[in-house]
């Protein structure tokens, strides 16, 4: 076990003949954007879910900054914000309501929840918005849905492939409210979308063939390849 934000360590999973996950094991250092990278089916989401103690494991462990998760048990999900691909809200609700809402599950006072619904609207770019969510833009939804889970200030924030949905436009702003942030909470993302990763983050790990293909900087990568398309490069290798 290690301090980390998040520590996987020989995590498995199959369902029935299927293997998903063989062993995978990787540490998510504090204070990074860590792209979690890999082809659609490779296995992301099934780790993200294991991680937030919604399915269970057929062998390894999972620790949250440095507790042990159990599945159906989420006292490790206090330390965890996370921003599922497309996030769902009560369509009829103005955002401001919704965070209180959310600030009140979370067991947040009223003066905390109004200052940090504050802080937050303006971080994601909606202060001012006060329109119904069902009017939202995908977009503004996503940034809503990154609000909602940094409102009670978590050490690590989980996004399931937070740009796969989004126009141009909106995967820039998604991208720029992770860098944002990075300063405040560690940012651990899956995606697919190698542009993403080379835009934003410190550190990258390859799944493929349910284990850890590559894990590294960017820094490193880029420095090894001397190239400006190093990542797609080695990405293309590995997964062929």
């Amino acid at each position: 076990m290690t301090n980390s934000p998040l520590s996987i360590q020989n995590l498995s999973k199959s369902f029935g003949s299927s293997r998903v996950l063989g062993g995978l094991s990787f540490d998510v250092p504090e204070g990074s954007i860590f792209g979690f990278v890999g082809v659609n089916g490779a296995g992301k989401t099934t780790t993200m879910k294991i991680i937030l103690g919604l399915l269970p494991s057929d062998d390894g462990e999972v620790y949250v900054c440095g507790e042990k998760v159990f599945v159906g048990a989420t006292k490790t999900n206090r330390h965890i914000g996370y921003v599922p691909d497309v996030p769902e809200f009560y369509n009829y609700m103005r955002p401001k309501t919704y965070l209180k809402l959310c600030g009140e599950i979370a067991g947040l006072d009223t003066a905390t929840i109004e200052k940090r619904t504050i802080e937050l609207m303006n971080v994601v770019g909606l202060s001012g918005i006060d329109k119904k969510i069902g009017k939202f833009s995908r977009g503004m939804k996503q940034r809503l849905g990154i609000a909602q889970a940094l409102l009670h200030e978590p050490k690590l924030l989980i996004c399931d492939e937070p740009t796969s949905a989004l126009d141009p436009i909106g995967r820039k702003d998604v991208l720029d409210i992770l860098k944002q942030i990075k300063d405040k909470t560690t940012v651990f993302f899956s995606t697919h979308i190698l542009s993403d990763v080379e835009r934003i983050c410190d550190r990258i790990a390859i799944i493929h063939n349910g284990r850890i293909a590559l894990s590294s900087t960017l820094a490193e990568i880029q420095a090894r390849r001397k190239s400006d398309t190093a990542i797609e490069d080695l990405f293309l290798e590995i997964s062929s």
